[in-house]
């Protein structure tokens, strides 16, 4: 499977995330929270504050909230731009409250960090970026200008230059780190989530061509005998008739057409068979099949099979699932890729053990992503000469890995220790080896019992 196929850009935009409906109601939480926070500041503590225009502020955010509840439907997902005003006006209007109620001795200035979190894990970088510029500008001008706020007793309360320095400063690098962590946690559960469902993709295509490989062979199977009928009929007619007649013609050509038929079935069946028998095969068999559409891409490649240790030992048979062959396929197409000259297969097993190693001459997996094979959308930081022309290996290896992984698999990612050690064939080697390994016991790669009978084949559903 080419990468690109399900390639997935950094700008798209993820806005469309979040519905209307759901940044409201964290609204009206905030404003409930707020009147009581000023309720209990007047009433139980009695504390002096710009009591009228807090009001304002809050009633605003109310009046802001019916006009959207009234004019846009509950299930409305925000564009970017929708969210962005959404999130900025939250913003002047927590931070207009904190003007006439203190500043930054008021200590839900700490609220100001939750639009900067919810902005980016919905909006773009820039998005954010502009929204958490306009944070820290608004924090820091109401840490120097701001509403008085006292006690019962005329007691302005204020806060020593170096708390609230500090407290500024806290602010500060709260609104960054968070919108950082969050966004990075967010784009990386996004990754994941993408990728996952290329991983469905690709396995459900991997099954369709199976299932139509094995419709097509079941249909050869079953027009064999008429096929094989038609062509007896049409010999026998041509003894018949002498070679001058027209129907001699019409004869000839209903034979050219059956064997056509015959050739076109076996050609469309190759990819597989809805036949019990076959759908375990030997290991080396289901090995083959998934490095068949490499073997002729300009590179040599050498399959290398028997068992461990015990020479006595049989070779097992393991199912021809979807999630192996092409787990397996993706693999082989990533060592063709970027070898020199040769790729080298190693099929083996032993008594508890079945393993398969992928090794070719290139330059190696980099350095810099060696640790992280496996993670999708794995990239270059930055261009070396450690594999020339190397722009990605992120979701086609994710995909071969999951889908091994999914069938009981355990893989291994290096590359030769020394450069140019000789192969088991003599070949310099020196480049990527990656192992997969399957143990015996577990129950997807179970060998069937040879002694049982499978059953009638079945129809595919």
């Amino acid at each position: 499977m080419d990468v690109s196929d399900y390639h997935i850009g950094e700008d798209r935009e993820r806005s469309n995330w979040v519905r209307l409906r759901t940044l409201l109601r964290v609204r009206w939480f905030a404003i409930a929270g707020q009147s009581a926070a000023i309720l209990v500041a007047v009433q139980l503590y009695g504390l002096q504050m710009q009591t009228g225009y807090a009001t304002a502020v809050i009633g605003l955010a109310i009046i802001a909230n019916l006009y959207f509840t009234s004019v846009y439907p509950e299930n409305k997902r925000l564009s970017e731009r929708e969210a962005f005003f959404m999130l900025i006006i939250d913003i002047f209007q927590l931070t207009l409250l904190l003007y006439v109620t203190g500043g930054l001795v008021n200590p839900f200035a700490v609220l100001i960090l939750a639009p900067v979190t919810i902005a980016a894990t919905v909006l773009q970088l820039r998005s954010t970026l502009v929204l958490g510029m306009v944070a820290i500008t608004l924090i820091s001008l109401i840490s120097q200008f701001s509403q008085p706020i006292a006690t019962a007793d005329g007691i302005v309360l204020t806060l020593p230059p170096l708390i609230q320095f500090g407290f500024w400063t806290a602010l500060v690098i709260g609104i960054t780190f968070l919108a950082v962590y969050a966004r990075q946690v967010t784009m990386e559960m996004h990754t994941m989530a993408e990728a996952l469902l290329a991983t469905q993709l690709a396995l459900a295509r991997e099954q369709k061509l199976t299932d139509l490989g094995g419709v097509v062979a079941a249909a050869a199977h079953e027009l064999g005998t008429p096929l094989s009928t038609i062509k007896l009929i049409s010999s026998e007619l041509m003894e018949d008739l002498s070679e001058n007649t027209d129907h001699y013609d019409d004869v000839v050509l209903i034979g050219e057409q059956a064997d056509r038929c015959r050739d076109i079935l076996r050609s469309m069946g190759r990819a597989g068979k809805d036949d019990l028998h076959v759908r375990h095969a030997p290991l080396e068999t289901v090995v083959r099949e998934a490095a068949e559409p490499h073997m002729n891409r300009g590179k040599t490649v050498m399959l290398r099979v028997g068992p461990m240790d015990d020479d006595s030992l049989a070779q097992p048979s393991i199912p021809r699932r979807p999630e192996i062959v092409h787990g397996l396929r993706n693999l082989i197409q990533n060592a063709v890729d970027f070898a020199e000259t040769s790729v080298q297969i190693e099929v083996a097993w032993g008594e508890d053990l079945i393993k398969v190693r992928i090794m070719d001459d290139g330059a190696g997996f980099p350095a810099s992503v060696i640790g992280r094979i496996g993670d999708p959308f794995v990239r270059r930081r930055r261009q070396t000469n450690d594999r020339p022309g190397y722009e990605g290996m992120g979701l086609g290896m994710f995909i071969a890995k999951t889908l091994l992984e999914r069938s009981g698999a355990t893989l291994t990612f290096a590359n030769s220790r020394i450069k140019g050690q000789a192969g088991w064939a003599g070949q310099p080697l020196g480049g990527a080896i990656v192992s997969v390994r399957w143990p015996r016991n577990i129950e997807f790669i179970a060998t069937p019992d040879t002694d049982e009978p499978l059953g009638e084949n079945q129809q595919f559903s």
